[in-house]
């Protein structure tokens, strides 16, 4: 019996170090002294069930909240594949517990099979080959920057993921109308003036100076995720995603038949949970588009919660509206009329002969300030510099309707 538990010691110390390598690939900050707090957890606690298990090592390796989705799945793949929990208790125990049942697809289910992938070793031929083209990357990444998203493959899909990540984000900021203490203001403030003057007993008056505060201005997203537009809206979440994590004032929301807002589910720190967690609260994905009625929803209930402060709104859609009445004209003009800055991303601009007949379109275009196409990573990098001066006008919409 103390051979086989000397065996199981051995197994379990060797499998929770092959795990740990796993979720350290998978992103989470995993060293060798987690590995080491892990093997004692366990041992001291005992492997009675593979639940217990499970939150003995999420008690050691899970530092913060985002990084408990990577875990569990990490743990279910690693752990089921090999069935190492079941034969480790059966070493220790009379009695194995059954097999789990299959479970379904989570978020991050992707990044933890790759993490999982043994590395493929190449031979040095090989190796020296790949290190002496390495030039070509640049190469590479710019074919990819220009490529459509509509025509990329899904390991291109993958990587304009990580590349939008990356993405330098616009820096704009605008005063508000609050002020705050600076020595070298602008405006005295007399409060604090007074405050000082007093202290001192009125013998020497200190001014104190006073500056208006500088922030981001809110983003507002109105994105179609109706049929036509499915491949392009899923990577434009991703773009919104990036900067909600990094500005945290954008509000975001999707519309094909009914209007669904999504900004609290893009604020996971992960983007396979914020989508995951989108994908689930949306009813009307890929469906049918209804713009003029989802317009009328959010001018109803949301525009005066969130289009204060100068906000700009990016109204991600390609205009193809079936039933086009006095009433779509109407909602654009008072979208417009309710914010600083109304910026219309529509990817049939990336056709070299487009014209704007359709008569959606048409009745949208008069009420944009800007009108770009949004269909591949350049565009998008055009879209964070035109962010980022607000002021220019670069893509004006009346001359698509003088064209047409």
């Amino acid at each position: 019996m103390q051979g086989t538990d000397a065996a199981a010691d051995g197994k379990l110390t060797e499998n929770i170090a092959y795990f740990a390598r796993a979720l350290r690939a998978a992103g989470l900050p995993v060293g060798p002294g987690s590995v080491v707090d892990a093997v004692q957890a366990v041992m001291a606690a005992g492997i009675g069930t593979r639940e217990d298990f499970y939150w003995t090592l999420h008690a050691v390796f899970v530092k913060k909240h985002e990084h408990s989705v990577l875990f569990d799945q990490a743990f279910r793949l690693f752990w089921r594949r090999r069935a190492l929990v079941e034969k480790l208790i059966a070493m220790m125990s009379p009695v194995a517990p059954a097999a789990p049942e299959e479970d379904k697809p989570r978020p991050g289910a992707a990044r933890i099979a790759d993490a999982m992938a043994p590395p493929q070793r190449e031979p040095e031929e090989v190796r020296e080959e790949v290190e002496f083209s390495a030039r070509f990357t640049v190469s590479d990444r710019e074919v990819l920057r220009h490529k459509d998203f509509a025509q990329m493959s899904a390991d291109e899909i993958a990587r304009a993921r990580q590349l939008i990540a990356r993405l330098r984000l616009p820096a704009d900021r605008m005063k508000t109308r609050r002020y705050v203490a600076d020595p070298h203001g602008s405006r005295i403030d007399a409060r604090r003036s007074l405050r000082r003057t007093l202290r001192a007993g009125g013998r020497l008056i200190e001014l104190a100076m006073r500056e208006r505060t500088e922030r981001h201005p809110p983003v507002v997203a109105l994105v179609d995720i109706s049929g036509s537009m499915a491949e392009y809206s899923r990577i434009f979440l991703h773009f919104l995603h990036a900067l909600t994590e990094r500005r945290r004032r954008v509000t975001t929301f999707v519309f094909g038949t009914q209007l669904t807002n999504i900004t609290r589910e893009l604020r996971a720190r992960d983007p396979d949970e914020a989508l995951a967690r989108a994908g689930a609260l949306v009813r009307d994905w890929e469906g049918g588009t209804r713009i003029a009625t989802s317009l009328a929803t959010f001018n109803r209930k949301w525009s005066r919660r969130v289009l204060g402060q100068g906000a700009i709104v990016l109204l991600f859609t390609d205009g193809l509206e079936r039933d086009v009445g006095d009433d779509l004209s109407f909602e654009m003009d008072r979208l417009h009329r309710s914010c600083r800055r109304l910026i219309w991303l529509n990817p049939l601009l990336r056709f070299e002969g487009f014209e704007a007949r359709a008569r959606g379109i048409r009745a949208m275009l008069p009420h944009v300030d800007d009108f770009r196409t949004l269909h591949n990573l350049a565009a998008m990098e055009e879209l964070c510099a035109a962010l980022a001066e607000p002021a220019r006008r670069t893509h004006d919409p009346r001359r698509w309707l003088a064209a047409a």
